[in-house]
């Protein structure tokens, strides 16, 4: 009897701790996670070295950690200040009428007669749809300014969580496998099942990043190309919000390109619009169906309902994180029930796939799963 009071005492202990301890680590969240990313990313980097090194774990995880930087985060951040410095411009020339959205929108009714008949008929009123498109406007360029300015002011926060990212990253690349083999002993969901769950998790990530995110990077670079190729306004501003949008499903970069694509209609550019469609359609639209099957393979497939909504909740949740969040949230949940289904309803075989029956295949230990 005083044996499971002290165990029933210590795990309730044991939770507690564990919860201050996540509430503890909660302002660095960002940072820990993309550490985790880095590690599951650059892992084959870090065992390439290995193999080429030898047994020499500080010299492997510090070159991989210094090819992250070069490759990843210095491009990053060079886009992200030319991004903001011209949203910044775009703010001004609005706040000085040199831009004027509603004005835009003028030119393509006037050159349409069709749209507004057709507002018409759906009693819209385009005096208001030109109204607040240009409120809508002002609201995004001065979202930017003054993020802008709060970046500068929050310059040191921004370089702390930063560095402790790259830190700890340096660390998981080090020892995440070790780190993993200890967490695998410890946990108490059986060994079987939480090396799927670690797997999961390094699925996730590897198809969240090399596949959504650098398919994005390559349409909103595509993008950006064509409307400076055109001499459209802005191109590294747009396209970095085409990227954005790209990272959410059924939505992408043509809820840029394509008004882009009418306006120039609109004003007589026919050639330009022509350009401009066909190479949204051809070259921007056929980079996620080309680049996507070589950069994920065969990882992490979800329904596509199920990546909308998961990638839409994780966003208004975690913010930018959650393009990230979102996908490993509804994969793991996956993962528990395709667990559950098969070792407690094994008998009825209700719902379950052959690959659900099938016990999962220990990871070997240089595999990459692990190092998360």
């Amino acid at each position: 009897m005083i044996d499971k009071l002290e165990q029933r005492t210590f795990l309730i202990a044991l939770a507690l701790v564990t919860v201050a301890f996540v509430f503890l680590l909660k302002p660095f969240f960002a940072p820990i996670l993309w550490a985790c990313i880095i590690a599951v990313l650059f892992h084959p980097v870090q065992v390439w070295l290995e193999n080429k090194w030898g047994n020499r774990p500080n010299l492997t995880a510090l070159t991989t950690l210094t090819a992250c930087v070069v490759l990843v985060v210095i491009p990053v951040l060079l886009l992200l200040t030319s991004f903001v410095q011209q949203g910044v411009t775009i703010y001004q020339q609005i706040e000085a009428q040199e831009i004027q959205p509603g004005k835009y929108i003028d030119q393509v009714r006037n050159a349409f007669p069709a749209i507004q008949a057709l507002f018409d008929r759906l009693d819209i009123d385009m005096s208001a749809v030109r109204e607040r498109a240009a409120s809508a406007a002002v609201t995004a360029s001065q979202f930017i300014a003054q993020n802008a300015l709060a970046v500068g002011q929050g310059t040191f926060s921004f370089v702390l969580k930063l560095a402790l990212m790259l830190y700890v990253a340096y660390f998981l690349l080090r020892d995440g496998r070790a780190l993993v083999e200890k967490l695998v002993a410890a946990l108490p969901l059986g060994d079987e099942r939480e090396r799927l769950l670690f797997q999961k998790f390094a699925e996730v990530a590897r198809a969240t990043v090399k596949g959504n995110l650098v398919v994005a990077m390559v349409q909103g670079t595509l993008g950006g190309l064509i409307f400076w190729i055109l001499g459209l306004p802005a191109p590294l501003l747009w396209g970095v919000v085409m990227t954005v949008l790209s990272l959410i499903p059924a939505v992408g970069a043509g809820l840029v390109w394509l008004p882009a694509a009418i306006y120039l209609y609109a004003v007589g550019e026919w050639v330009s619009a022509t350009v401009l469609v066909l190479f949204g359609l051809i070259i921007i639209g056929l980079a996620d169906n080309i680049l996507r099957p070589i950069l994920v393979g065969r990882d992490t497939k979800l329904p596509d309902w199920m990546v909308l909504l998961s990638t839409l909740g994780g966003l208004a949740l975690f913010g930018i994180n959650g393009f990230v969040v979102g996908p490993l949230i509804a994969v793991l949940f996956i993962a528990f029930w395709q667990i559950f289904g098969r070792e407690f309803h094994a008998d009825t075989g209700d719902g379950n796939t052959s690959d659900e029956k099938a016990p999962p295949q220990q990871a070997p230990a240089g595999n990459e799963s692990e190092n998360a």
